[in-house]
């Protein structure tokens, strides 16, 4: 590793705390601080004094704007304001997500099939939101989405982000999640290029190494260039994974962008039909709409509207009968490869409100009242149904004349005749009962089973920390001989806990993540004045603790 710059000199900013270094890159530092009121550690990001350049103002300022606009999505991460310090620097305050992005996840211990999925689909709604606000991410990629204190993932650093019809040779993606338009000489931005992003993603989630890159083999830049350009999508190589799901990944990375789904939340559907092949939970979408504020609507079965949210939520079956439009997943998935719904021919939603007929657009209706004297026939006419004709004792059965009407009366009955049906009827009734009550007493009598007593097994009280693992904490480190020997302590130590450790690259780049038994590790130097390290706890069934940073410096 060559020589990297030491971090800056963290900001005085009033009413924050500094607590310590997060990372560098190549125009900003990022530090953790404490805000004061509210208490909270935040995650602070500084543009670099050298950088503050006119240009580098501006940009640094339109992803603050760009990510205030977007960060009430619970799939991006959350600004809570920007300014500029006292020596002139501009800072981003930021939501400080303490646990390990997921490239370091997916390079540590393998990704289930199950989390990548819902990741996908979590991902994938948050770059809808931000397509329909005009915005493209260009740098997605596992490192670029981090954890929060829930477990939920949160894409960030919108640094090099644009408007949907933009155009900018100078984009600063990353090679290995990059689709071959952006290596053109007149490279092409579209929405198709994030959706390229997000199955390079998720594929990486699923096979721990970038789609392009070969173990073992030569992956510098022009490599993975000249592969990702003309060669095909590698098979993953994991048993648990469907074929289905390269499918969808295969499609997503197509050569051609025309040849890719036609939007981010396209590929999270297709997601969600492997989640259904595969009998798992169906991750909702969540889509942030820019449509005018509508009222408050009641909470219907699983599906509840947010305001500002469009939840697409394919497990939503409403039980009112047909007249309901479902979701595709949930009503076969509609009548074509993407579509979201069944409409009603009206094209009206209810209330005399138009409604959205875009191609993902996804509505339920309520059910429309159907009077109970009017039987529904079978026949459905794209969500209209049809009603069979009712006949009743005031509708003529045709059209015309009456017919002639008999007004003779009819002869009245005999009275006699009247009393001898009633006491036949009697007799009869007597003899039926007498004959059922004789069986009765002939047959023997049944045996009864004796009650069996039902065991009863009170629930056992749930312990909301039981999954909890205590990050490592610091200990004494020693530099020898341009090497650093870093040593932790494990608070809570179990049979089988192993470390995950990587070193912090000062210039933003991602070290690989390496696995020890031992609660040391000796870091080369390599001409560094600072050397950092971040250390988790990994348990034997996989669980990994939030990550310490232990630093040294020379």
């Amino acid at each position: 590793m060559s020589a990297k710059r030491a971090p800056a000199a963290p900001p005085q900013l009033p009413g924050f705390s500094y607590v310590q270094v997060l990372g560098s890159g190549g125009f900003a530092d990022v530090y953790l601080y404490e805000q004061a009121l509210p208490r909270r550690r935040v995650a602070v990001k500084v543009l670099l004094a050298e950088k503050m350049t006119s240009g580098a103002v501006e940009q640094f300022q339109a992803e603050a704007n760009v990510m205030a606009m977007l960060s009430t999505h619970p799939a991006i991460v959350t600004i809570y304001q920007a300014g500029v310090a006292d020596d002139g620097r501009s800072y981003l305050v930021m939501e400080y997500c303490s646990k390990p992005n997921l490239q370091v996840r997916a390079r540590s211990a393998p990704i289930s099939v199950a989390e990548a999925l819902r990741v996908g689909i979590q991902v994938a709604a948050a770059v809808e939101t931000a397509h329909r606000a005009g915005i493209l991410h260009r740098d997605i990629k596992p490192a670029n989405i981090l954890v929060t204190e829930y477990n939920r993932p949160a894409l960030t650093d919108f640094g090099i982000a644009t408007t949907a019809d933009g155009r900018d040779p100078s984009a600063g993606m990353s090679i290995p999640w990059s689709p071959p338009e952006s290596f053109a000489d007149n490279p092409e931005f579209t929405v198709q290029s994030d959706v390229w992003a997000l199955g390079a993603t998720v594929f990486n989630l699923l096979a721990g190494r970038s789609p392009f890159e070969v173990p073992g083999g030569r992956n510098g830049g022009a490599d993975l260039i000249r592969r990702i350009e003309s060669e095909p999508l590698a098979r993953l190589e994991r048993p648990d994974a469907p074929a289905s799901l390269f499918q969808v990944l295969e499609r997503s990375m197509a050569k051609r962008p025309v040849d890719r789904f036609e939007s981010a939340v396209a590929f999270a559907r297709a997601l969600q039909k492997v989640q259904i092949e595969l009998a798992h939970s169906v991750t909702p979408i969540d889509i942030l709409d820019d449509a005018p504020p509508v009222e408050e609507q009641e909470e219907d079965g699983e599906l509840t509207r947010v305001r500002g949210i469009v939840s697409i939520d394919p497990h939503t079956a409403p039980a009112a009968g047909p007249t309901w439009e479902r979701s595709a997943l949930a009503a076969g998935f509609g009548t074509g490869p993407d579509a979201a719904v069944q409409r009603d021919t009206s094209g009206w939603a209810p209330g005399g409100a138009p409604a959205d007929t875009g191609a993902d657009a996804t509505v339920l209706r309520p059910p429309t009242a159907i009077p109970p004297a009017a039987p529904v026939t079978s026949e459905v006419d794209e969500g209209t149904m049809l009603r069979a004709p009712q006949r009743t004792a005031a509708t003529p059965a045709a059209t015309g004349p009456a017919p002639a009407t008999d007004t003779t009366a009819p002869p009245a009955r005999s009275r006699k005749g009247l009393w001898i049906g009633l006491i036949a009827a009697a007799v009869v009734a007597v003899v039926v009962v007498g004959a059922v009550l004789v069986a009765s007493a002939l047959a023997p009598p049944a045996e009864v089973a004796d009650p069996q007593e039902t065991a009863t097994t009170a629930p056992e009280p749930q312990d909301p920390v039981a999954d909890f693992i205590a990050a490592p904490e610091k200990s004494d480190n020693t530099i020898r001989g341009g090497k650093v020997i870093f040593r932790w302590v494990n608070p809570d130590p179990q049979e089988g806990d192993t470390y995950v450790w990587q070193r912090v690259r000062l210039d933003g780049g991602e070290a690989a993540a390496e696995n020890v038994a031992e609660t040391s590790v000796v870091v080369p130097l390599d001409g560094d004045t600072q050397v950092c390290i971040d250390v988790s706890v990994r348990r034997e069934n996989g669980a990994t603790s939030d990550a310490t940073r232990l630093c040294a410096s020379s």
